[in-house]
């Protein structure tokens, strides 16, 4: 688990700017979804459109299919995917990963007992799947521990106005500071963005 309390109270401890996001709005939520294709597959589309958007394209493709296996997505024509709101581009992706499962390439039951970086290197092979969405697999799939998402547009902002610095690049300097703990680091950037959204919105105090 990537939010427990004795990484809370060391991170804030060690760094000022979660404390203050600690103090300010309290912990995160642990982000956690459940391991494998279908939870990737969800990754996928979420790349470059708002989380709500994707949910709908993703249930949408979930109810038309049934059981969402690399099988029956494979099945899938051009026209049955872009009534389910999937775009040319995000087809050709789940169905790379579809045919990677089928083929071996992706081997979500051995994830456990491989290195980050292998994971990774796996994960990127396939075509559709970059840094972001693998990093946003590692951390909440595979929860683990030191993973920093810095392709994330809302980690990047947040960091960038919590920490006063201009660029990504040096959010990324400065998070190579918060190792071994990083996704904890990340769910406190992402919990600040959220509640300061919330907060415009009137949502919260």
């Amino acid at each position: 688990m990537i939010v427990n309390d004795a990484d809370i109270t060391f991170l804030c401890k060690e760094h000022f700017v979660f404390k203050q996001i600690y103090q300010q709005y309290d912990i995160p939520s642990n982000w956690e979804r459940p391991q494998g294709f279908e939870s990737l597959c969800k990754i996928i589309l979420e790349q470059q459109v708002s989380l709500a958007s994707a949910a709908a394209h993703f249930e949408a493709l979930k109810k038309y299919i049934g059981e969402f296996t690399p099988e029956n997505i494979l099945k899938l024509t051009s026209e049955e995917l872009r009534a389910c709101y999937i775009s040319k581009q995000k087809s050709v992706y789940i169905k790379a990963l579809s045919q990677a499962v089928i083929d071996g390439t992706i081997k979500f039951q051995e994830h456990g007992n491989m290195l980050d970086d292998a994971i990774r290197k796996e994960l990127i092979a396939v075509k559709g799947i970059g840094d972001w969405t693998a990093d946003v697999y590692l951390i909440m799939c595979l929860q683990k521990k030191d993973i920093f998402p810095i392709g994330d547009i809302a980690l990047q902002q947040a960091g960038k106005k919590l920490l006063s610095v201009a660029t990504k690049e040096e959010v990324l300097a400065i998070s190579e500071a918060w190792r071994p703990l990083r996704s904890l680091a990340a769910y406190f950037l992402w919990h600040w963005y959220l509640c300061e959204k919330r907060k415009k919105k009137g949502e919260v105090e």
